[in-house]
């Protein structure tokens, strides 16, 4: 890669997808540059003072141990020692170049060639897990720009219309009423009932280094076996397990594997994951693994009261892709029953600890 200058060789650009709710990314693209070459371009965004955002969910911050530090992912990239710690793990960082600007900075990352996470068989999803399992048995992370308490603030920074859970009409909307399993209702309210002990035990739990946003959009296999990880915006401090619980189910609710096999993937990641610990020499329970799964099942709370209160739209989207609203709600009304399944498992855990 070249240094100071990419940006004067680029000779095209197309913008490539990612939230635009968050402030710290102010845009991300693939350029090809004059020599044929392509990169991905990610520009990174300090939060402006007096900002009339700067208290939204999605506010950029100053804070190294913020879930959402701006700074982070340019940080990851410049620490020689993380990017070590993937050696031989069957995980790997994108190449990059960090370019330092006004208000903020630029990644200059290689465009990874390979696999694309949407497009992973089981035996792709189960290289994943034992990659993070090798990986994360080396501990946690004492980097300085590593997060901190991640699963409680993320969760904890949306705003909810919570009282829809108690709606019945809500409930009786078409795509809702004519997919989601009748138990359901009364399972969710357990799992919200639960939040707070769930939080607990997840806290609890043995730490590991963490990437936290593992889920298929975030992940390449190279024709080499290595799975590359992108997006390393809110990795720090996390449970064992923490990893994989969102893998599994981000999958699913998706569309990049069917709800009807979720406990096909589930077992096929935490198996695999487990078998990665070992091979890296951590020597914990395996309940322990199982109950970081289940109980990170928390984080998505907010997820059915969100999909009741939009069940009435004219149009539907899974991941920015158009969707079939009876389609996408039999799926993730059976995704949400297996949350359901999880936190309930992890209950019965934390109650034998």
């Amino acid at each position: 890669m070249g240094r100071v200058g990419l940006d004067d060789l680029v000779s095209d650009r197309a913008e490539l997808r990612h939230n635009p709710l968050n402030e710290v990314t102010a845009s991300v693209e693939r350029v090809a540059l004059a020599d044929g070459r392509t990169l991905v371009r990610k520009q990174l965004r300090a939060p402006a003072a007096g900002s009339p955002s700067s208290s939204g969910p999605w506010a950029a911050s100053d804070d190294p141990r913020h879930w959402n530090s701006w700074r982070r992912e340019a940080d990851v990239h410049r620490d020689h020692a993380l990017r070590s710690s993937l050696h031989g793990t069957g995980l790997d960082l994108p190449a990059c170049q960090v370019e330092e600007v006004d208000g903020g900075a630029v990644l200059w990352m290689e465009d990874v060639e390979g696999v694309a996470g949407e497009h992973f068989d089981l035996a792709d999803h189960a290289a994943l897990a034992a990659g993070l399992g090798r990986w994360q048995a080396q501990g946690p992370l004492e980097a300085p720009w590593t997060s901190r308490a991640f699963l409680r603030a993320y969760s904890g920074s949306r705003r909810v219309p919570w009282e829809l859970v108690d709606d019945d009409d809500a409930w009786r909307q078409p795509p809702v009423r004519d997919t989601w399993p009748s138990s359901l209702r009364a399972g969710w309210g357990r799992l919200l009932a639960a939040r707070e002990q769930l939080l607990r035990t997840e806290e609890q739990l043995p730490r590991t280094r963490c990437h936290l946003d593992v889920w298929v959009a975030n992940e390449v296999r190279r024709p080499s076996g290595d799975v590359v990880l992108l997006d390393w915006a809110f990795a720090g401090d996390g449970a064992v397990g923490e990893d994989v619980g969102n893998h599994v189910p981000d999958a699913v609710f998706d569309l990049f594997w069917p709800a009807e096999r979720f406990g096909e993937l589930e077992e096929a990641c935490v198996t695999s994951y487990l078998a990665g610990l070992r091979e890296g020499g951590w020597s914990g329970g395996a309940d322990e693994v199982r109950l970081g799964v289940f109980a990170s099942c928390v984080k998505y709370a907010w997820l059915l009261p969100l999909l009741l209160d939009r069940a009435g739209a004219e149009q539907h989207a899974a991941y920015h892709r158009p969707a079939d609203a009876h389609h996408l709600y039999a799926q993730r009304g059976l995704a949400l029953s297996h949350l359901v399944r999880w936190c309930d498992e992890a209950l019965a855990l934390a109650a034998r600890r």
